[in-house]
């Protein structure tokens, strides 16, 4: 049997393999170890640095300090909070605030951006060129420019409290923010709100039903009347049988301001309509593309079945849309978590504002701060990860179904 010189016999490639393989494995750990052992070296001397430079400046480091006394006001706190509260009582008050906006802000954001991206999409000429004109304003304008328009241009143009806008005598809109009634819960407020659950409950249930029976029978069935009467009616026969679920505190004009009732200040309200409606013209455009994802075909066979054009997109297109629609939605989310720290622009206070603001200029502590703030901003963004990461999973579970 002839044996081709230019190429090796079998046997020695295979040695060769095996050598080579061995030796690169090898390689591979030694560079793994001297990577992390590099690692280790740089994170000492920082730390070493960090705390030399410290020491010269006589800057005691830990986080005790979180036990001093703040000594400063916040304009706004979900909690209750005085000026003799503690640094780490400052610290829940601005995330607080922070989560707040961000909630408000997402909830906000995706109702106008859904909105918006099915709206570039109508067949009515005027509303698709107004969505389309919504989406290439907004998102080329920067973010802090729009922040200081509404708060400048629009909230703080609105007249003072004695000349205020006001809403049926009970809620009143002027330049020192929304002034509106405080509720107070009475002995119905328990029977009243396990009323509201159950009833969102069984409205979600024949949602369920409904889509069902389109899916796996072909049955078109309205469920609209009895979802608005379970909403309606569990709520009213629990006030019927156990009273009023609560009562409000009315604001009234005394001097120059209001007193009374709950002021929601005008730093919140320009935060959260610069960040949705500034988010939602990026969610329109994700919106629209993942709705243009789903063949044409699926849009037929809604006609088919008789649906309209608003139950196609609902219970066919958007879901199936979702799949493409999630991974950059989540980002959006995160953007506008993170761009809430903006609000230092405005005095709104958040977490970077009275936290890794006016607590670091007062202590000092700027390691253990912005790691705090650090640390925060990065489980916020871990949470909603994981939250729409179920979601997305959850979706497509069902697809697959």
């Amino acid at each position: 049997m002839a044996i081709d010189a230019r190429k090796p016999p079998p046997q020695f490639a295979a040695r060769m393999k095996r050598v080579l393989g061995g030796r690169s494995g090898l390689s591979g750990v030694a560079m793994q170890i001297l990577f992390a052992a590099t690692l280790i070296w740089v994170g000492y001397e920082i730390v070493a640095n960090a705390r030399a430079n410290l020491e010269a400046q006589r800057i005691a480091s830990g986080f005790g300090f979180l036990n001093n006394t703040a000594g400063f006001g916040v304009s706004q706190s979900l909690i209750p909070y005085a000026e003799n509260n503690s640094y780490l009582r400052v610290f829940f008050v601005g995330l607080l605030n922070t989560l707040a906006v961000s909630v408000v802000g997402i909830f906000f954001a995706t109702v106008i951006g859904f909105f918006i991206g099915l709206g570039r999409m109508s067949p009515n000429w005027l509303v698709a060129r107004l969505c389309g004109a919504y989406v290439e304003i907004i998102r080329n304008l920067p973010l802090l420019f729009q922040l200081l328009f509404w708060y400048i241009a629009v909230l703080a143009a609105l007249p003072a409290p004695r000349q205020s806008f006001s809403f049926f005598g009970v809620a009143f809109l002027s330049n020192r923010g929304l002034v509106v009634p405080t509720p107070i819960p009475l002995d119905g407020f328990g029977p009243f709100l396990i009323a509201v659950l159950v009833a969102i409950i069984a409205a979600f249930g024949l949602r369920i039903y409904a889509r069902r029976a389109l899916f796996e029978r072909g049955k078109l069935v309205t469920i609209w009347p009895y979802v608005l009467a379970v909403l309606i009616g569990l709520p009213v026969l629990s006030m019927l049988a156990f009273g009023m679920p609560a009562t409000s505190e009315l604001p009234v004009l005394r001097g120059f301001n209001f007193s009374g009732g709950s002021r929601v200040v005008p730093e919140f309200v320009a935060l959260v309509l610069a960040l949705s409606t500034y988010t939602a013209a990026f969610i329109a455009e994700i919106v629209r593309a993942g709705v243009t994802s789903v063949h044409k075909g699926q849009v037929e066979a809604g006609g088919s079945l008789g649906l309209t054009r608003g139950q196609t997109l609902r219970l066919i297109v958007v879901p199936q849309a979702l799949r493409v629609i999630l991974p950059p939605l989540t980002n959006q989310y995160l953007n506008l978590t993170k761009n809430s720290s903006l609000a230092v622009a405005i005095g709104y206070p958040d977490l970077f504002s009275v936290f890794a603001g006016t607590a670091l200029s007062q202590t000092g502590q700027a390691i253990e701060i912005i790691a705090m703030t650090m640390g925060v901003y990065l489980l916020i963004s871990l949470v909603t990860s994981a939250i729409m990461n179920f979601y997305g999973w959850r979706i497509g579970r069902s697809m697959n179904a």
